[in-house]
Parts: structure tokens; C-alpha cells; sequence
């Protein structure tokens, strides 16, 4: 295979690396206030865009049917916010030993207990192949269930989410009923959409992140959290893919990959107004917010770089399990 015809296969990857180049040399582009105004262009824009695409490219039955998998909630939504907090609860236990800040570590707690984001999990999820409505649910639901229970002002949640993931998923589905035999005649590349669309929530995050001057702290401190939360993730990632493809867990290989994205990703944008809400007037609110600043972009990296592996896994598994189906005899 020729170099062209390599980075063609591989667009995303390449993407990924330019977009992090880009937001390292220039910054100042892509952060809150800047040119780019991500403020709105990717809070609003960019994640509606997200969820008109899966409501456009989604067949009904499926978003009835995610609706209806309660088991894959429950493990999602026990996981996310229950099995992740206390595991990292007695993880600090053990890191309070060191010479790690204790702050960092406070922060990191803190990021245990978030919800997943509404936009990555379900763009990386759609990227693979995997149950995109069931991924739309769980995330939407967690930050629904999160934020109304905590201090953080649940009627701009819930606008928010309203008008960025319910209304473009319901135009999408509606837009849908009127284009559909155009829809499943040409095939529009949804996929690659979202993941272009995720190149460009990438850069801005990474742009944040490199213009954030609460990064600047002792660099073996950070070191040592960014290790730590890389390991968090891949470990809590393949927990997840063993219980949810373990013989009798009855999920499909579909269910597995949104599982494993939802169980393990947290979000940003909920979990910055939480902080400033509970850690109001503590002097080290920058370092409590670190391990979330390089949770996030950590998640998106991470998942994008495994997404051509995991989608290798579940074509593979698809084609296996449809090879076990017993033949339907012919008389």
C-alpha cells in the first residue's frame, strides 16, 4: 500500500496528530473567546451537528429499541457512577502515600464521580460501528441525573441538553422520514462526519489545555496524574470489555463498544461548574481542576487512537457470531 493511499485509510489518525500540532503552536485560536468561539461553535453548534447526524442516520426502531435496554443502562449508569467513584476512592488511598500534590488527587476523585459527556462518547461510539442510540441515551442521561441532583444549576442542563441533543435528534429523525429511501440509496458518510466533527472538538480542547496556565505546576506531579489517569482509562476500559463480553452477559459486540466508552468517559462540560460550585473560595481550585483538564482530551486521544482496533473487533466478532447461527433449512 502506497503512502497516499495509507494516509487516505488512515485520515483520522493523521487528523488527530495535525489538529494537536496546530493547537500547540496556536492556541489562542480555538479557546473560549477566541476567533473560533467553541463557546459556541462546539458547545451548540458543533454538538447539535452531532446529534442531527444520529437522528438522521439512525433508523427508529433502533433509538426505541436502545431505549428499551434497560440491562445496558444499568451497567452503564452503575458503573459510571458507583463502581468508577469507589475504585478510585481506594486507589487514593494508596496514592496518598506518595509525594503526589493531595489536591491533584482531590481533583481526581472529584472527576471519578462525573457523568459521561454528551458529545465524545457518542462520536467515538459511531466512529466504530457500535450502539450509537444506546450510547445518545446513556449519556444524556447521566448528566441529566447527575445534574439534578447536585448543585449545579439543573435548569440550564437541562436547556442546554434540550437544545443540543433532544431537538436535533428529533429533526434528524424527522428529516429522516422524509429522505429515507434517498438516505439508504446514496449512504451519506455518517461516520466520517462525526469524526470530522471530532477533529474539531480535539483541537479546541487541546488549544484550552495548552493556553491553561493551571497546567503549569511541578512537572513530576503532572507527570505522574497524567500516567495515572492513561492507566485509569485503559484499565477501566478493558474491565468493561471483559464484563460485558463475559459467556451469559447477552450484550452484543454493538452494546460492548458503547458500554466501554460511556463506562469511562467524563465530562468537561458539567464538571467545571460543579467544581467552581463546591471548591468555591479554596485557594487551590486550579489544581483541584487539573486531573479533569487532562481527563478530558486524554479520553478523546485515547479513544480515537483505538477506534480502528476496536472496529477490527467488532467486524470480526459480528462475522463469527453470525457464522455460529444455525441455517434456516430450506424444503
Amino acid at each position: 500500500m502506497g503512502l497516499v493511499a495509507r494516509i487516505r485509510k488512515e485520515w483520522f489518525i493523521v487528523g488527530i496528530v495535525l489538529v494537536i500540532l496546530s493547537a500547540k503552536l496556536q492556541p489562542s485560536i480555538g479557546v473560549k473567546g477566541g476567533p473560533l468561539k467553541p463557546e459556541v461553535t462546539v458547545a451548540y453548534i458543533a454538538v447539535s451537528l452531532i446529534f442531527f447526524n444520529s437522528g438522521l442516520s439512525l433508523k427508529t426502531e433502533e433509538l426505541t429499541s436502545a431505549l428499551l435496554h434497560v440491562r445496558l443502562h444499568l451497567f452503564v449508569q452503575s458503573f459510571t457512577l458507583i463502581f468508577f467513584p469507589l475504585a478510585i476512592w481506594l486507589l487514593l488511598k494508596v496514592l496518598a502515600l506518595t509525594a503526589i500534590d493531595q489536591w491533584l488527587l482531590r481533583g481526581l476523585q472529584t472527576v471519578s464521580c462525573m457523568p459521561p459527556p454528551v458529545s465524545s462518547a457518542v462520536i467515538l461510539t459511531k466512529a466504530v460501528g457500535g450502539n450509537e442510540a444506546a450510547a445518545i441515551f446513556n449519556s444524556a442521561f447521566g448528566s441529566f441525573l447527575l445534574g439534578s441532583s447536585s448543585s449545579v444549576p439543573f435548569s440550564s442542563i437541562f436547556s442546554q441538553l434540550f437544545m443540543t441533543v433532544v431537538v436535533p435528534l428529533i429533526l434528524g429523525q424527522v428529516c429522516r422520514g422524509f429522505l429515507r429511501e434517498f438516505l439508504e440509496r446514496k449512504k451519506p458518510p455518517f461516520g466520517a462526519i462525526s469524526s470530522a466533527v471530532l477533529l474539531m472538538i480535539i483541537y479546541t480542547t487541546f488549544c484550552e489545555t495548552f493556553s491553561n496556565p493551571s497546567i503549569e505546576l511541578d512537572p513530576t506531579s503532572l507527570l505522574l496524574v497524567g500516567l495515572i489517569i492513561f492507566s485509569i482509562q485503559i484499565s477501566f476500559m478493558l474491565l468493561t470489555f471483559a464484563f460485558s463480553t463475559r459467556p451469559g452477559s447477552r450484550f452484543s459486540p454493538a452494546d460492548t463498544v458503547a458500554i466501554m466508552f460511556c463506562s469511562t468517559h467524563k465530562s468537561l462540560t458539567l464538571g467545571i461548574p460543579m467544581l467552581k460550585i463546591v471548591f468555591e473560595g479554596y485557594e487551590h481550585l486550579s489544581l483541584i481542576s487539573v486531573p479533569l483538564l487532562i481527563y478530558h482530551p486524554a479520553q478523546i486521544l485515547l479513544g480515537s487512537v483505538l477506534v480502528p482496533t476496536i472496529r477490527s473487533w467488532m467486524t470480526s466478532r459480528q462475522k463469527v457470531l453470525m457464522d455460529q447461527k444455525p441455517a434456516i433449512p430450506i424444503f
